[in-house]
């Protein structure tokens, strides 16, 4: 009687054990995709970090070319403030230096004029008015061009302006002569010119750490959607757009030179 209870009892639970075998078979393949979901989360979520820092790093170093374009803008303006101040310093010196061989070539014609007439007293008046301009007014540079000695007397002078080709030739037909004015004024607007040209490239370069962070903001914005899906083939496909315009942005990023004079330890001292 108890082998005919057993072997019934056996009888039933045949089919469970059957039904149950289904259920072992379905729950592998629900364990590999939840384990291929949590991989995914734990990518999205390191991606995440640390396109969150990448972003605070470009963002960064966009304001410190910023700044630098502003320090740069300033330094060039006062520089052409500068430079055109010496650029009219040396106009009017120029005129004043123009106005001076004007007056000395006066006194040296009316010296010819008197050497051809025999008038001594007038060829000395002239002489004395010509040492007394040159003493006070005649540049060295001028000096050296025309021939003239700071040390001449009257009689020097007559015979410097009567003998000497050099008298009565302009020094200011010497093209660099004229051009000498303006070497200091030249050098100071150049150099305005260097930095504004070094403020423009620091603005462009600032333009372009502002569209890396634009990139990885789209790339946050990837990965920030990636959970609104319900299939992990397009989880998947999302996620690796968004690693993909990380490493893009990323690349790009380097290949933008860092600010003039960056250091990163100066900003703690170092």
């Amino acid at each position: 009687m108890s082998e005919n209870v057993i072997t019934e009892e056996n009888q039933n639970s045949a089919p469970e054990n059957q039904n149950s075998a289904p259920e072992n078979q379905n729950s592998a393949p629900e364990k590999q995709k939840r384990s291929k979901e949590d991989i995914l989360e734990i990518v999205i979520a390191i991606f995440l970090g640390i396109t969150a820092l990448a972003t605070a790093w470009a963002s960064w170093i966009g304001s410190l070319h910023g700044g630098n374009m502003s320090t740069n803008y300033t330094k060039s303006n006062n520089l052409a403030a500068d430079g055109n101040a010496r650029w009219n310093e040396a106009s009017q010196s120029l005129m004043q230096d123009m106005q001076i061989w004007n007056m000395i070539s006066d006194y040296e014609v009316e010296i010819l004029y008197a050497n051809e007439t025999g008038d001594t007293d007038q060829m000395y008046e002239s002489a004395y008015k010509i040492q007394f301009i040159c003493t006070d007014n005649l540049t060295e540079e001028m000096a050296e061009l025309i021939g003239y000695n700071f040390e001449f007397d009257a009689d020097q002078i007559i015979d410097w302006v009567i003998n000497s080709e050099l008298s009565t030739t302009s020094p200011f037909a010497n093209q660099d002569f004229i051009d000498s004015y303006y070497v200091d004024a030249q050098a100071v607007l150049a150099e305005s010119e260097a930095v504004l040209a070094e403020g423009q490239s620091d603005n462009t370069k600032g333009d372009t750490f502002n569209l890396v962070t634009v990139i990885y903001s789209v790339v946050l914005f990837m990965l920030g959607i990636v959970g609104t899906f319900r299939r992990l083939p397009n989880r998947m496909l999302i996620t690796i757009v968004a690693i993909a315009g990380f490493l893009f942005g990323t690349i790009y990023m380097f290949t933008i030179p860092f600010p003039t004079g960056f250091n990163f330890l100066s900003f703690f001292g170092g």
